[in-house]
């Protein structure tokens, strides 16, 4: 019997991308951060393509990562363009095609390295035309500003490919860098739109009015970043000072934008204090990333400052806010949802600042932070599991 696109289209976790992304994603990243841990203590249960230090670096931005932003902008588009987005049997296959990649990256099979790379990123190219083709239709161009950042990462994917298929070290180290870059900036565009606004709404208070400068200033520096990254990965290196002077300048625009943001009305509300301190980590990572091209420690220690402190942090709470929020739900931090995002916290700031104190305690820090992180995930999984998978409670489409 042929299944209809509309009958798929009524099953809850094929309505909005949203449900199946947030879900495979959480699941995805603690499987992977798992098998990360089992390396560390001696086992390889795995023997992906790449080898696991790339696997890992690049499973959790494009694996991981990749999957919450495709959730986030493909049901965001919906509400920006007041057009249906994604949903039903083109919704599945677009997961599928997510699913594919990661498939075949942990488990190689015949398929040549270039086959592998097309497949993996076909995943954001598809991504970025929905959300062209929605945002164009509907004349909302304010944003279409995801579409280079989305384009930078694509570039930056392809980057880690080419470099693991050449034996190219450095190659897959710039793009993994352009990578975290590029999802920085999607922070910082995004966190700009919600953070306050989610704030102000909170305590019924009129949102903070962004001082044009400010903001001109923290996407234009962070623009000069991405432009040095760009050339970086491209053979032409910045001195240190420039990169260093541009980091620096970025962490500190996008400190002062922080602090305007009435943070101090966020502490009694998880799902707000989890934006506003995941947001810290942004000037945070970029001011160590600074430091680090003056040689004070190593770069990867600025890195997960950002992919940890930044991104895990930031999109846990996203994720909690719009799960439920579209399911009909009303937008309270369940009980636990502090407690996991505190150990994302926690995880960053011994995976980050703590090691650059202390270096010489890495194994212990090390498993230490990826516990933290899946204990995290698992309590968002163990509340959300079934809002994700299960109709609005209102009724509505969703």
């Amino acid at each position: 019997m042929q299944v209809s696109s509309f009958s798929l289209a009524r099953l809850p976790v094929a309505r909005l991308a949203f449900r199946p992304f947030f879900l495979l994603a959480s699941l995805f990243g603690i499987v992977s951060m798992m098998t990360w841990l089992s390396l560390w203590r001696g086992e390889t249960p795995l023997h992906p393509r790449g080898g696991m230090l790339w696997w890992h670096q690049h499973e959790m931005l494009f694996g991981f990562a990749a999957a919450v932003i495709a959730g986030f902008l493909l049901t965001a588009v919906q509400n920006w363009t007041g057009r249906r987005s994604l949903r039903g049997l083109p919704l599945l296959a677009l997961v599928a095609l997510w699913g594919a990649a990661r498939w075949l990256l942990a488990f190689p099979v015949g398929l040549p390295s270039w086959g592998v790379m097309l497949v993996d990123a076909g995943f954001l190219i598809a991504v970025g035309a929905i959300l062209a083709w929605l945002v164009i239709v509907a004349r909302r161009w304010h944003n279409l500003i995801f579409l280079p950042l989305l384009g930078l990462l694509v570039l930056a994917n392809l980057a880690m490919h080419l470099g693991a298929w050449k034996g190219s070290g450095e190659l897959v180290r710039s793009g993994a860098h352009m990578a975290v870059l590029s999802i920085t900036a999607i922070m910082v565009v995004l966190g700009g739109r919600v953070i306050p606004m989610f704030t102000a709404n909170r305590h019924r208070r009129p949102r903070t009015v962004p001082r044009r400068w400010l903001e001109g200033l923290t996407l234009a520096s962070m623009a000069a970043v991405l432009i040095v990254q760009l050339a970086e990965l491209l053979g032409t290196a910045t001195p240190s000072g420039v990169a260093a002077g541009l980091l620096g300048a970025t962490a500190l625009a996008n400190a002062v934008r922080l602090a305007r943001w009435n943070g101090r009305d966020a502490w009694g509300e998880p799902l707000l204090w989890g934006l506003h301190v995941s947001y810290a980590a942004i000037p945070l990572g970029l001011g160590m990333w600074a430091l680090a091209e003056l040689g004070a420690f190593r770069v990867e220690l600025a890195v997960h400052a950002l992919t940890i402190g930044a991104m895990g942090t930031m999109m846990l709470a996203m994720m909690a806010r719009v799960s439920l929020g579209h399911t009909g739900r009303p937008i309270e931090a369940l009980p636990g949802i502090g407690v996991a995002l505190g150990m994302l916290v926690a995880a960053a700031l011994l995976r980050s600042p703590m090691l650059a104190l202390f270096p010489g305690i890495s194994r212990v820090v090390y498993s230490l932070a990826i516990v933290l992180w899946c204990l995290a995930y698992v309590i968002f999984l163990l509340h959300y599991a079934v809002p994700l998978t299960t109709a609005r409670i209102d009724g509505k489409e969703g």
